[in-house]
This record gives structure tokens, C-alpha cells and sequence, in this order.
């Protein structure tokens, strides 16, 4: 991750101010400018906007998401087709507090990563004259990292409900990337529109570094992410193991 926003970054200063770089963004199809957070005035030449582009329209989420649905799926699917599972729930601790805590600990690594993140941008932005905001970049990690644990703990829900790994690798990725698009598209396609307060990348906004975010939004994907972890505790308590 730092390795990545290094590269990144020490791009910028060879395109900074750059007219052609504006010119070629302008000449882009209004839905490729939309699907990529390029939309509304965001200007690549600048460092919040070549950020915005190159980091938050899609990797830092796609990376964000890999992690937390890897770690999500890993934690009960993983454990209980491995045979693991009905080992651990042995222990003299009931099941939700069993889930609670696995879901806590991916939150742990979403965090890390977050926070290596804002690291790594917070150092290259005084290094390569980016002229970041250090208040919105802490605000769009935030939002990176609501977004990973809905799709994480969604992940452990259905590790939790099913004895999938598949399932609960595939179910999360697959909202996911329907979410990027309809978050993205939902205001060129009229059909999509109504859509958009189901998608979790509408949700957290875009391009953070050169617009802010809406922190009552957060509330909203917190809310969401904590009742579907709380939903994956009861689930587990209703149903049998599967065993080796």
C-alpha cells in the first residue's frame, strides 16, 4: 500500500497544471467521467483531483473490499469447511460473542489498512506537493473503511447463515461491484436512478479529496454495516456445523 501511493504520487508533479491532461479529460465520455468520480468540476491537475482519480474512484475501495470480504469469508465460511470452526465454538463462550469478536477483528484489518493508507498519502503529499487536505483525506479514509466492513461483515453473514466460503466471497463482490456501477451510472441512466440508495459507493460519495464528504451519510453505511454483523450473530446460533 505505501509502496502503491508512492508510485502514485510522484506521478503528479509531471502532470501538474498540465492543460493537454485537462483537455484529455474533457474529451472522455460523460459516462466514463461519472463511473470514475471525474464528473462535477474535478480537475485531474490538481493533487485532491489526481488522488480522487487514481486512488479513491477505484483501487483503494477495490483493495479496501478484497481485504475485508477475504478476511470475512475466512473467518466462519473458511474456519467451518476447513473443519475448524466446531473447535473454536467448543470453548466455554457463546456463539454471537464468538461472531462479534471475529467480526471485530476484521474490522481491526480494514482499520490497519486504513490507516497505513492515510499514512502513506499524508507523507507523499509534502513530498510531491499534492497540497492534500489532511481533514477530507482522514474523511475519505473513513469512508474507504465503512464501506470495506459492510462488505466484510456481510461476508461473515453468510459464513454465518451457509457453510460457503464460494457464497460468501461471491454474494459480497458481486453487490459490490453492482454497487460501483450504480453509484456511478445512476445519474446518466434514468432507470438506475431510484437504485442509488441501495448502493454503498453512493453512499460514501466521490472524489472525497476535491468535493469532502457528508459525514451523516457515514451514519447511514455505519448503521447498516453494524446491523448486518449483528444479524450474522444470531444467524450462527440457529443452525448446525458442518465437521471434517
Amino acid at each position: 500500500m505505501v509502496a502503491y501511493a508512492f508510485v502514485i504520487a510522484a506521478i503528479f508533479p509531471s502532470i501538474e497544471g498540465s492543460p493537454s491532461i485537462s483537455d484529455l479529460l474533457e474529451s472522455y465520455p460523460e459516462a466514463v467521467k461519472s463511473l470514475f468520480g471525474l464528473a462535477g468540476g474535478v480537475d485531474i491537475g490538481t493533487g485532491a483531483g489526481f488522488v480522487d482519480a487514481e486512488l479513491f474512484s477505484f483501487m483503494l475501495p477495490l483493495l479496501a473490499i478484497a481485504l475485508a470480504i477475504g478476511s470475512g469469508a475466512r473467518t466462519l465460511a473458511g474456519e467451518e469447511d476447513a473443519g475448524r470452526l466446531e473447535l473454536v465454538l467448543a470453548y466455554p463462550i457463546a456463539r454471537r460473542a464468538a461472531v462479534l469478536q471475529k467480526g471485530t477483528a476484521v474490522g481491526l484489518e480494514v482499520f490497519g489498512f486504513c490507516a497505513v493508507a492515510f499514512a502513506s498519502l499524508a507523507l507523499a503529499s509534502p513530498t510531491f506537493d499534492l497540497g492534500l487536505s489532511f481533514e477530507r483525506l482522514a474523511g475519505a479514509m473513513v469512508g474507504i473503511g465503512l464501506l470495506a466492513l459492510l462488505h466484510g461483515w456481510l461476508a461473515l453473514a453468510i459464513g454465518a447463515a451457509w457453510p460457503s466460503r464460494a457464497a460468501a466471497i461471491g454474494i459480497p463482490a458481486a453487490l459490490a461491484a453492482a454497487a460501483y456501477l450504480v453509484g456511478g451510472l445512476h445519474g446518466l441512466a434514468g432507470w438506475l436512478d431510484p437504485l442509488r440508495f441501495a448502493s454503498s459507493f453512493w453512499w460514501i460519495g466521490q472524489s472525497p479529496l476535491s468535493n469532502g464528504v457528508e459525514w451523516w451519510r457515514f451514519l447511514v453505511v455505519a448503521g447498516v454495516a453494524a446491523a448486518i454483523l449483528l444479524v450474522a450473530s444470531r444467524l450462527i446460533e440457529r443452525r448446525d456445523l458442518e465437521t471434517a
